[in-house]
């Protein structure tokens, strides 16, 4: 079987289908569109399921103890963080590079 052959049947396909121009409509058809936001909008929702309806609380209570700790950390947080701007003016790391 020598696919090089000019009479070998696929050859001669492929020289028949190279001849060919492609012809086609590519646009779809008229109101494609409005049947398949139609078919959209006519499905059911779903009922979430009971796994879903526990993660989305537990996502709430996640949420709420997170904005809790921070509300209760705050001061602390604040604190340190005035403290940590005092000792950035005390070691100015340009002064410490040019022995200023």
């Amino acid at each position: 079987m020598n696919l090089n052959e000019p009479k070998h049947p696929w050859n001669r396909l492929t020289a028949a289908a190279r001849k060919l121009a492609p012809e086609r409509d590519t646009a779809a058809p008229y109101g494609f569109a409005a049947r398949v936001a139609a078919l959209a909008m006519a499905q059911e929702r779903r009922v979430a399921s009971l796994f879903e309806r526990f993660a989305f609380r537990a996502l709430g209570a996640a949420v709420a103890l997170a904005l809790l700790s921070v509300v209760v950390n705050y001061s602390s947080v604040g604190s340190a963080m005035s403290s940590a701007d005092d000792e950035l003016a005390v070691e100015d790391p340009v002064a410490v590079l040019l022995d200023t």
